[in-house]
């Protein structure tokens, strides 16, 4: 299973917030059941690496439903097929070897 960590970033509205938006994708996915995670910088996504890219597209339409007049989309996709993992799997890792380096 792949990660995809995706950004929107909706331009030509009346505020340089984007609260609205993101939960906006937020309401999509928990409606969809994707597992996923909110960040300060974006959400990520577990799934499969072609569900993720169509699922992509979805949420890349979702600023203009709300009236954006241009969105711009940042999507990052990490898809390892050696080792099972999942969600925070990463940055689990690196706490683990932060903790065996502190003893």
């Amino acid at each position: 299973m792949a990660l995809m960590q995706i950004t929107i970033i909706p331009l030509g509205t009346k505020t340089p917030s984007v609260g609205e938006y993101v939960a906006d994708v937020q309401e999509l996915l928990a409606a969809k059941g994707v597992e996923y995670v909110l960040n300060d910088m974006g959400t990520v996504i577990h799934g499969n690496a072609g569900t993720l890219l169509q699922l992509a597209a979805e949420i890349h339409e979702q600023p203009f439903n709300r009236g954006a007049q241009r969105v711009v989309t940042q999507i990052v996709i990490d898809d390892r097929r050696d080792k099972k993992r999942g969600l925070d799997s990463k940055k689990e890792a690196v706490l683990e070897i932060l903790a065996r380096r502190k003893r």
